[in-house]
């Protein structure tokens, strides 16, 4: 009697099933991450400009006034809009700082957003 050592058409059979659902699901997967990606770009860079625009408040001397300020500012080819809020909390001596990023003017939609609070030193 001669035993066999190779596989049999039903194990092989069995083999490229499980490969094949795992392709599938891999396809799949990296197919869902490309489509991210613009996603993600847009939101890097709108938090890139809401980042620099919180730097540079913070960066004055002075104790910021309550209020709104609206700018616009270019990066990586693209019109970026941010809006920066003032507001007054509960202790005069603080001020917490929100910047705001759109990809338009009327900020239907903000991409990002950042906070921070300022003191008084003077």
């Amino acid at each position: 009697m001669k035993i066999s050592k190779g596989m049999t058409l039903l194990e092989v059979i069995v083999a490229l099933a499980v490969f094949s659902i795992a392709a599938v699901a891999v396809t799949k997967s990296i197919g869902d991450q490309m489509a991210n990606l613009p996603i993600l770009e847009e939101r890097t860079l709108a938090q890139w400009v809401a980042s620099n625009q919180m730097v540079e408040a913070r960066l004055l001397q002075q104790f910021p006034e309550l209020g709104t300020k609206n700018g616009q500012v270019e990066l990586a080819g693209k019109d970026w809009y941010w809006r920066q809020e003032v507001i007054k909390t509960t202790d005069d001596n603080f001020r917490m700082i929100r910047v705001l990023v759109s990809d338009e003017d009327r900020f239907n939609r903000t991409v990002a957003q950042v906070s921070s609070y300022v003191h008084n030193e003077g």
